[in-house]
Parts: C-alpha cells; sequence; structure tokens
C-alpha cells in the first residue's frame, strides 16, 4: 500500500513539474522572410552561386568538347600522343573537381558567403528569441521550421511575428501556424 502511495504520489509531482513548464514555438522561416536584409543576401548567394554553376558548366563542355575530339582522333594519334591527350582532359576533369570543390564544398566560397551573410541575421534571431522567452520565462522555444517533428502546434504559442517586431521588423505576411 505505502509503494502504490508513494508511486502516486511521485507521480502528481511530475505531473505538476511538467504543467509548470513554459513553451512556445517560432518560425524561423517565416521570420527570416520577413527580414529585407535576409532577402538581399539570399539574391546575392543564389547570384553567385549561379555564375559558379555557369562556369563549372562551361568548363565541362570543354572537358566534353575535348574527350569527343579524342575519340574521333585516337586511331590517328601515336601511343605517346594519346598519353598526352588523355593527361590533358584528366587535368582538366581534376581542375574542375578542385574548381568545384573551392566553390561549393564544405568551407567553400559559397559557404563562408552564405556565413557572412546570413550567419549575423540569425545570430540577430537568436538573441531575439533568447530574450523573449527570458523576459516571458518560457523554458522551452521550439522552431517549427527545423527538422524537430513538432506534430500539433497551437497557434496562440506562436511567437514569430513577436520576434519580428521586437527586432523591429513588420510582418508581412500571416503566419501559416496551427496544425503541423
Amino acid at each position: 500500500m505505502k509503494k502504490i502511495l508513494f508511486t502516486a504520489v511521485i507521480m502528481i509531482a511530475a505531473s505538476a513539474a511538467v504543467h509548470a513548464q513554459r513553451f512556445a514555438y517560432v518560425n524561423t522561416d517565416y521570420i527570416l522572410n520577413n527580414i529585407p536584409e535576409y532577402k538581399k543576401a539570399q539574391e546575392d548567394i543564389d547570384k553567385l552561386s549561379a555564375e559558379w554553376k555557369a562556369e563549372v558548366e562551361k568548363k565541362q563542355k570543354e572537358i566534353d568538347e575535348l574527350y569527343r575530339i579524342f575519340q574521333n582522333e585516337q586511331y590517328l594519334l601515336t601511343e605517346d600522343q594519346r598519353k598526352v591527350k588523355i593527361q590533358e582532359i584528366e587535368a582538366k576533369e581534376k581542375a574542375l573537381k578542385d574548381y568545384q570543390r573551392e566553390k561549393f564544398g564544405y568551407d567553400g566560397e559559397l559557404f563562408k558567403k552564405r556565413q557572412e551573410l546570413i550567419k549575423p541575421i540569425q545570430d540577430k534571431i537568436f538573441e531575439a528569441i533568447e530574450k523573449f522567452a527570458t523576459e516571458r520565462g518560457y523554458d522551452f522555444v521550439f522552431d517549427k521550421a527545423s527538422s524537430t517533428t513538432l506534430l500539433y502546434a497551437n497557434s496562440e504559442n506562436d511567437k514569430s511575428e513577436e520576434i519580428l517586431k521586437r527586432m523591429g521588423y513588420t510582418p508581412q505576411q500571416k503566419t501559416n501556424s496551427g496544425n503541423n
């Protein structure tokens, strides 16, 4: 009997502790899409990325053309000439892979540009969320936009617009919260 009573008291205490925690969520995609600096940064990154992709495609076409020419001429070339042509094609392929890694790889120029332009905006959002949560006494603030599984969200707990307002921005689109 004492064990049952003790278990019941523990469950009631745990239940009370869970109810004492305060939760909220924000949608960082919504917040970011309402910040003009983010849109501009994203456009700059997209433009840069498109330029580099075009350069990759141009280099790939050059390699394809060299290979096509080699395929057509290989029987007319001496063994040494074939080796030289193959080495030339392989060198261009290696240079292309190096270029792709330099521009698009982890720690490449695109990654660094994204860090330079977008990270300060994300840091500003995080600071606003942290200040908001501290002032309002929230124990947890979830991000609806991230990969965190959020099966249901009451729109009353969506604080995205409040975060935008704290950061000095006026929401331009209605938040699409609710059941997600």
